[in-house]
C-alpha cells in the first residue's frame, strides 16, 4: 500500500518535535518537510488550543493547502468546533489520548475523506446540523445539499438525459424557467456546468 504524504504544523516547537517523530516510525505515512506541501495529502496541526493567531494558522493552511486537517490539541469548546470545521478539519485528537496508533489512523482515515472525532464532539456537530435544517435550511425551503425540491426535480431529470425543452415540458415550466434554476444551483453552489451540479446531487444522495 501506498504511504499517505503529509506536512505537520505546530503552534510551538516541542510539540512538532513530539509528533514528528511518532510519524517518522510509521511505514503508513511519509512526513514531508514543509516546503515539498503541494505534494502532501493532510495536515497535521498540533496546538494548545484554538486561539486566534491559531484559527488564522489554520484558515491560511486551509486556502493555500485545500488539504484536510488532523487537529491535535488539549481541548476544544462547541463553538470552536464549529470554527475548526470551516478550517477543513476532519479528525481531532485530544493530546493527552495522542499515541502512534491513533495519530497514523486518523492520517489515514482523513487521506480516505473520512474523519475521526471523539464521540461528545460528534454529538455536538449533529445537535448543530440539527439547528441549521430546523433555523436556517426548511424555513428557506432548502435540504441539506442546500437545494430546493424544485431544483432536485430539474437535476433528475437533467440526470436522465432531458433537454431543456424536454424538462420543461415533463414539469410544466417554462424554458426559461428551467434555466434560471440550473442557473441558481450552479451559481449558489460555484458548480461549474450542468454536469457538474448533475454530480453534485449524485454525491449528496438527491438522485
Amino acid at each position: 500500500m501506498e504511504c499517505v504524504k503529509l506536512i505537520l504544523q505546530a503552534s510551538e516547537p516541542l510539540s512538532h518535535a513530539g509528533l514528528a517523530s511518532f510519524l517518522r516510525c510509521c511505514p503508513e505515512v511519509e512526513l514531508l518537510p514543509a516546503e515539498e506541501r503541494a505534494g502532501a495529502q493532510v495536515v497535521v496541526f498540533a496546538c494548545e488550543q484554538l486561539t486566534v493567531d491559531v484559527v488564522a494558522m489554520l484558515r491560511r493552511t486551509a486556502v493555500v493547502t485545500r488539504l484536510p486537517v488532523v487537529l491535535v490539541l488539549r481541548e476544544i469548546t462547541e463553538s470552536e468546533l464549529l470554527i475548526a470545521v470551516e478550517c477543513r478539519v476532519v479528525s481531532i485528537l485530544p493530546r493527552a489520548a495522542v499515541t502512534r496508533e491513533r495519530l497514523v489512523h486518523s492520517v489515514l482515515t482523513a487521506a480516505n475523506g473520512g474523519g475521526v472525532m471523539p464521540s461528545n464532539l460528534v454529538g455536538e456537530l449533529l445537535k448543530h446540523i440539527e439547528r441549521l435544517q430546523r433555523e436556517v435550511l426548511a424555513p428557506n425551503g432548502l435540504n441539506a445539499a442546500g437545494l430546493t425540491p424544485r431544483e432536485v426535480d430539474v437535476l433528475r431529470l437533467m440526470a436522465d438525459g432531458l433537454d431543456t425543452n424536454e424538462i420543461a415540458g415533463k414539469l410544466c415550466y417554462s424554458e426559461r424557467t428551467v434555466k434560471n434554476v440550473i442557473y441558481g444551483v450552479t451559481h449558489r453552489l460555484k458548480l461549474r456546468n450542468r454536469s457538474h451540479a448533475v454530480a453534485y446531487a449524485l454525491r449528496a444522495g438527491l438522485i
